[in-house]
């Protein structure tokens, strides 16, 4: 490493709660000897985070506000790669995302929100190819499970189908779990249903450059609540980031076949769960666009805080995908453990690390999606991290 660039990579945030797992996850599993920091505004938060990490290679500490975007430049200018789990990300991401591009600094988060990420492609995008950095979202539950899964099962597809997909291909995902999800996510879902304005201002925006810069043809299925037994049941539409990540790969990389399409969804057990649920979240939408209502909303979950490992480790998630083109079809599934927090540390983690230790990588620049940006060397990392990625399940 040189002198200008002394750490290999950053944690940014870890006095959070999902930042505190990352810092204790990377500190197990960094290779011996690399040189790395944890980053935030409070020193003393930070001593105490480093204080109770396993291992015999501490980080260095540095202080960091996003109030004072000087302290934000000398950060990124310090490190190959740096991770931020600071959210929300509309109200605290963007200095920091400027000060990696300024200074070619590889860039990932965990950022379930639509507006961030279409806001970054609008204004970073050409700046970061031209900086050769990548800014890679959405490197938690939102959106990697769906992301790298239709991945694994486009490799399967390729491989039932004689080699090479030429022909359309779609996709549908369908995910299940049983989890608490942190503070920090649920403040962001609030603060994204408060802006419904300016999430569609952003997305239409977003989508026109994403179809210059990559024309490849890429939609959408019909979102409409079904039954599908070989995907877990009733299937309910589930309108997150997930599946403009999926489409986005799809839209950079060949191996998705001339035309591709992509549906996702939630399994929701039955079809009164399914209609009551659906009732539930537009109720939630409406009620995060009534400030006191939501500001009340917010205090259900308060950031920074999140369940004990006894609970944490009865969670699970699973995303199951089916691909097709032509005749060919292959049913996969992604499994593993608590995904709003153990899960999510570890996917943001060996994301980091992917783009701060693994040669070759990134293979994107510019404002890109884990897959874009780490393609299958991000299945290969996770799978040795313990998540499960088979075809048939």
């Amino acid at each position: 490493m040189s002198a200008t660039r002394p750490y290999a990579l950053v944690l940014y945030g870890a006095t959070g709660f999902t930042g505190g797992l990352c810092a204790r996850y990377l500190a197990r599993k960094l290779p011996a000897g690399t040189p790395w920091a944890l980053a935030g505004r409070n020193r003393a938060k930070l001593e105490q985070v480093a204080a109770g990490l396993p291992g015999d290679n501490p980080p260095e500490l540095i202080e960091a506000d996003s109030g004072d975007p000087a302290s934000l430049t000398a950060l990124a200018a310090r490190t190959r790669a740096l991770a931020s789990t600071v959210g929300p990300y509309m109200q605290y991401g963007e200095p920091l995302v400027r000060a990696c591009v300024e200074q070619g600094t590889h860039y990932c988060d965990l950022t379930g929100e639509p507006e961030f990420v279409n806001t970054l492609l609008s204004r970073y995008h050409e700046a970061a190819q031209a900086s050769g950095c990548a800014l890679v979202n959405c490197c938690g539950f939102d959106s990697i499970p769906h992301d790298a899964g239709v991945l694994f099962a486009i490799r399967e597809l390729t491989l039932e189908h004689g080699g090479k997909l030429d022909g359309p291909v779609t996709a549908e995902g369908a995910v299940a779990f049983s989890a608490k999800f942190s503070g920090g996510t649920w403040r962001s879902a609030l603060e994204a249903f408060a802006r419904p304005g300016a999430n569609q201002r952003s997305q239409r925006d977003a989508q026109a450059r994403l179809k210059q810069w990559y024309p490849r043809k890429v939609g959408g299925l019909a979102p409409k609540p079904h039954k599908d037994d070989a995907l877990g049941g009733w299937l309910a539409p589930m309108p997150t980031i997930d599946p403009m990540v999926v489409m986005r790969s799809a839209r950079a990389l060949d191996d998705y076949g001339p035309e591709f399409r992509y549906g996702h969804y939630l399994v929701t057990g039955g079809l009164g769960k399914l209609i009551g649920g659906a009732a539930g979240v537009g109720g939630l939408v409406l009620a995060a666009q009534i400030g006191p209502l939501r500001r009340r909303l917010m205090k259900l979950n308060p950031a920074g805080q999140g369940p004990d490992e006894a609970t944490r480790a009865r969670s699970w998630f699973q995303v199951k995908v089916r691909a097709r083109c032509g005749d060919s079809e292959v049913l996969c599934r992604v499994s593993g453990g608590d995904p709003g927090y153990d899960e999510t540390a570890k996917m943001l983690s060996e994301t980091l690390m992917g783009l701060a230790l693994d040669e070759g990588y990134p293979m994107h620049t510019g404002v890109v999606t884990p897959v874009m940006a780490l393609g299958d060397r991000l299945i290969d990392r996770l799978e040795a991290a313990g998540m499960l990625f088979e075809r048939n399940a």
